[in-house]
This record gives C-alpha cells, sequence and structure tokens, in this order.
C-alpha cells in the first residue's frame, strides 16, 4: 500500500532535498505540504496547504497521513525577537506532534540540531533541546529526532557567520576523527536520505548524531 507523507518545512534547506527523494519513491502517493509558500514543484503527488505554520492546530482536519517529517526551523540571525524564534522552532514541531498523535500518525521525524539540551545556558541550544523533550512526552510510536551538525549546501538567503562557519569547519574536518566525527559538516541531502531511511526501517533508537545520520544515508545508499 502506498503511503501519505506530510512535510513542514518543504521549502528550507533539508525540506526540499527530502521532497526530492518522497516525489521520487514510489513508495509513497501522497505528500502534503504544509507552508506559508508554495515550493513551486509540480508533482501530481503534492498536495500544498499554504497556511500560517504558527495556526497549525486550526488544520487539523487536513492533518493526516502515515509520516510527519519536521524540517522547520530558524536563525538567531534571520529572526532576532526570542518569542517568534521560539514559537517557531519550538512551537511548530510540538504542535505537528500533537496533532499527529490526536490522529493516529504513528510515524514522526523532527529536525533538531547537535547541542540540543533542555538544561542549556545557549537560548538556540535550549530550546531545541525542550522542543525535542516535549516532541518525546507525545509518545508517538516510531518517534526519530535527528541532530545534525552545521549544514552544507547553499541556502538562498546568504548568512554571513555561517559562511565563515563552514569555512572554518573545513579547514579543520581533517581533525574531525572518532567521537568528533559528529561535529563535521553535512550536507542536507545526506539528512533527506536518513529521514526516508528511518521511516521505512523505524529503528528502535530515537535520538540520532550527525554521525550516525551520515552512516545511515550512506550504508543504505
Amino acid at each position: 500500500m502506498r503511503k501519505t507523507a506530510i512535510i513542514l518545512g518543504a521549502t528550507g534547506l533539508t525540506g526540499r532535498f527530502l521532497l526530492d527523494e518522497l516525489i521520487a519513491d514510489d513508495h509513497y502517493k501522497t505528500i502534503k505540504l504544509f507552508s506559508r509558500k508554495s515550493t513551486e514543484i509540480q508533482s501530481e503527488k503534492i498536495e500544498e496547504f499554504l497556511i500560517d505554520v504558527l495556526t497549525l492546530e486550526k488544520h487539523q482536519s487536513d492533518f493526516t497521513a502515515d509520516e510527519v517529517y519536521c524540517c522547520v526551523g530558524t536563525t538567531a540571525a534571520k529572526t532576532k525577537e526570542r518569542a517568534r524564534y521560539k514559537a517557531i522552532d519550538f512551537g511548530i514541531p510540538v504542535m505537528a506532534a500533537k496533532l499527529a498523535k490526536e490522529n493516529g500518525i504513528d510515524t514522526f521525524l523532527v529536525l533538531s540540531s547537535m547541542g540540543a539540551n533542555a538544561n542549556s545556558n545557549l537560548f538556540y541550544n535550549r530550546t531545541k533541546g525542550e522542543m525535542e523533550k516535549e516532541v518525546l512526552l507525545q509518545q508517538i510510536k516510531h518517534t526519530f529526532i535527528l541532530r545534525p551538525s552545521l549544514l552544507g549546501g547553499k541556502r538562498d538567503e546568504s548568512r554571513f557567520g555561517e559562511k565563515i562557519g563552514k569555512i572554518l569547519m573545513q579547514i579543520m574536518e581533517p581533525l574531525f576523527v572518532g567521537s568528533l566525527k559528529k561535529y563535521k559538516i553535512i550536507h542536507p541531502s545526506t539528512i533527506a536520505k536518513c529521514m526516508k531511511i528511518l521511516a521505512m526501517e523505524k529503528p528502535n533508537t530515537s535520538i540520532f548524531s550527525s554521525n550516525e545520520i551520515e552512516k545511515i544515508a550512506y550504508l543504505n545508499q
């Protein structure tokens, strides 16, 4: 039986690669996209819901699928107001998880970040950690949290600080061996491949570090 998937954040860097993965996969019949703007990608599989994703709860009747992929996220540079930042990075994934639970969707995947920690003194890491904690509290049968390091690939918008970070990471990459592998830059296409594999294979592990994400993606090529 062919599946229906929901993607939140399909216009973002990782979400775009994930959408391409699911369009090309014959296991998927329908891909529901919830976002404020269109991806402008033409496919008979795509069903777009152009909404304010900060009020996702208003669209519970449409939020039905076999799997939910949440690739939503922002940055401190892009969203300077902390309340709005938390509404996006915490509020949207948590509401998506609650709707998935209420609508009987048993597979939920969410993109978090390396360093996520609900007890962190850093606002960004703490927000991600609190999000993870609340998502896990929904007790969706197959919940997968991915914690990638700095993302490679080209974004639509320019992020100067991120560009400098990538250059430094690339210079230091030969040093990232053993337990340091999780700090290597990871390409969003790798994350997308891993997400699809996790949704299919449904392992017992819930949280995946960046090097584990890469290992899963490449072992299944």
